[in-house]
């Protein structure tokens, strides 16, 4: 169960994609801070959640940045039409 989807990551603007990467590092400092402190999470899973987003988000920045990610190329039917 992913928190945000690789889809809508890349529909997003960089600017957006920086914002939801400090929300998320955030929240991962928070839930550390709660299993640090002898404290129990809601919910385990959600660290690994946190970090797996987290990663995502910071590899759309950088492909980005590298020039490496395309834009997706129209399909075939898309072709027809024009």
């Amino acid at each position: 169960m992913a928190i945000i989807k690789k889809g809508k990551l890349r529909e997003m603007t960089d600017a957006e994609l920086q914002t939801k990467l400090l929300d998320y590092q955030k929240e991962l400092n928070a839930e550390r801070g709660i299993l640090a402190g002898g404290g129990r999470t809601s919910n385990p899973g959600k660290i690994g959640e946190l970090k797996r987003a987290i990663a995502r988000i910071m590899t759309i920045l950088h492909e980005r940045k590298l020039g490496i990610r395309a834009k997706k190329e129209p399909s075939q039917e898309e072709k027809k039409e024009r």
